[in-house]
């Protein structure tokens, strides 16, 4: 997979045995009310994909300040990084910046680097510069800045969290700043296998293929194309070799099980 158009270049390959990790923490009521839909972990799990990390967890939260807490702490120990999006806006329950200053038992405040940014980009719009707009210049103790290329307000990192605005097109030109930072692992190849058959034809020779070759990822996909059931299969592995290997088993199952017609 190509990564995304125009997607910045992550900073170094890891070995060739490294895996790297990832969390994506999605904050704020509006998506557990359903008022906004989420667009974000989708766009973030293949970013990711296509520069060599694993996104293993997706969690969503609401503006609760100990939720945020529990959940950066929990996941910050668990994988490499950690991406937040949402709730680091002007208003009054824009409460992720405190949380994350919580989680890691540091001091917030203005800083002077975000305030400079905005200050300027005020400037230049014409806006009024007031406190409930420079809230967005509050970052934790330590933090570096993400740049943000479209509305200015910086994100930050923290240890190996990542803080991005919830808006999609601001949180993906947050990504573009972010990947030169980061370093990635090895990448995952694909294979797809499309077949004529339903899910339920194919399910146990799969599974005693998947049971053969623990290092592979296999998995089925049905659809119905308008006239039939039919389903795509999908390996997944890190070694071209083994993918190729398990693939040809795949495509044999498949044209065993196949009716002739």
């Amino acid at each position: 997979m190509a990564a995304p158009d125009g997607a910045a270049q992550p900073a170094s390959e890891g070995r060739d045995d490294e895996i790297v990790t990832a969390a994506v923490l999605i904050i704020g009521d509006e998506i557990l009310s359903g008022r906004t839909k989420d667009k974000n972990i989708g766009f973030i799990a293949d970013y990711l994909t296509a520069i060599g990390i694993d996104l293993r967890e997706a969690r969503i939260v609401p503006d609760v300040e100990a939720e945020i807490v529990d959940a950066v702490r929990a996941l910050s120990r668990r994988y490499t990084y950690v991406f937040t999006c949402g709730g680091i806006g002007p208003t009054h329950d824009d409460i992720t910046a405190d949380a994350i200053a919580a989680a890691f038992g540091v001091e917030i405040g203005h800083d002077p680097r975000a305030v400079a940014i905005l200050e300027a980009y005020f400037a230049e719009r014409g806006i009024e510069s007031n406190e409930a707009r420079l809230r967005m210049a509050r970052i934790p103790a330590g933090a570096d800045l993400i740049e943000n290329r479209v509305s200015r307000a910086p994100g930050f990192r923290i240890g190996n969290v990542h803080v991005m605005a919830g808006v999609p097109s601001i949180m993906q030109a947050m990504m573009d700043a972010v990947a030169p930072t980061l370093k990635t692992g090895r990448k995952m190849l694909s294979e797809t296998v499309p077949t004529t058959l339903p899910e339920g034809s194919v399910a146990t020779a799969l599974g005693r293929i998947q049971a053969a070759h623990p290092d592979t990822i296999i998995g089925s996909y049905p659809y119905f194309d308008g006239t039939r059931h039919a389903t795509n299969l999908v390996i997944r592995a890190r070694d071209a070799a083994l993918l190729a290997t398990v693939a040809d088993e795949v495509r044999a199952m498949v044209a065993a099980l196949t009716p002739a017609t």
